[in-house]
């Protein structure tokens, strides 16, 4: 497992965090192989098992923890998602993995390419201006929740329910909103952990989408947290729709993230 794939998965795990703080009957359980993280939302990707430690060999124990976070999802009624960086499982052990999640009524939701740059370059584009501001007061969360529900297709419902919470944002996942006038339009969040910025929440209002408010507000949120922890590389977990974008920034793939969520 390369240093960059290794980072990629700590960062993730870290930002997952967020979800378990969102609600007051959320919580976050660390197993020995897998963090559990759940919401207490009904929406499976909110509420998540994510694999932190390698699988060589054999899978006894992960299988033995798998069964208890579907357990643990089981008693609270909730849907669930497993999230793992591939390289963490052996490659003969992948296969085995996903019929084990098959079998547990875990169906393969997508593959997310993992995405890692050493330090920003200059960007190759004119971008539009933007006023930049953190997440935290009521309005900004508000705002933070109607872009994601709009650029993820995710019910407005279940993304209030996490991101106009207060109480999620006091932690390392640090909102951001980019401005156009006095119209939000584009958002970004940042995590800082294993000598990494994590980017995630990378959304732009469908109005104002391939104009360049997402590369913008990104430069600008790293700029910031750079300048203030001294860190440079940054890294991502790519959606298809987003990847054009990250190319062109200069993003290069460093491993792959491969998520499953239970039927309904």
């Amino acid at each position: 497992m390369t240093p960059e794939a290794s980072a990629l998965s700590e960062n993730l795990r870290e930002a997952m965090r967020f979800f378990g703080a969102a609600r007051p009957d959320g919580m976050v359980r660390r197993l020995a192989a897998v963090t559990l993280v759940s919401s207490g939302i009904d929406y499976s990707v909110f509420n998540a098992a994510v694999l932190g430690s390698p699988v060589r060999g054999r899978m006894d124990g992960l299988g033995m923890e798998m069964k208890e976070a579907e357990e643990f999802y089981a008693r609270r009624g909730l849907p669930w998602s497993f999230w793992a960086c591939e390289d963490l499982i052996e490659e003969n052990l992948r296969v085995r993995l996903r019929d084990a999640l098959e079998a547990m009524n875990l169906r393969h939701l997508t593959t997310a390419p993992g995405l890692f740059l050493e330090r920003l370059r200059p960007p190759t584009r004119k971008l539009p201006e933007i006023v930049l501001k953190p997440v935290g007061d009521p309005e900004t969360r508000s705002a933070f929740a109607h872009i994601t529900s709009m650029a993820f297709d995710i019910p407005l419902a279940i993304c209030r329910a996490v991101y106009a919470e207060d109480r999620a944002w006091h932690g390392s996942y640090v909102g951001w909103l980019g401005y156009q006038g006095r119209t939000p339009v584009s958002t970004t969040a940042l995590v800082v952990t294993g000598g990494l910025i994590g980017v995630y929440s990378v959304a732009t209002l469908p109005a104002f989408q391939r104009r360049g408010y997402a590369e913008a507000v990104m430069r600008e949120a790293i700029g910031r947290t750079t300048a203030e922890t001294g860190i440079e590389p940054t890294g991502l977990q790519s959606t298809s729709a987003g990847m054009p974008l990250y190319r062109q920034m200069g993003y290069q793939q460093v491993t792959r993230f491969q998520v499953f969520a239970s039927r309904r």
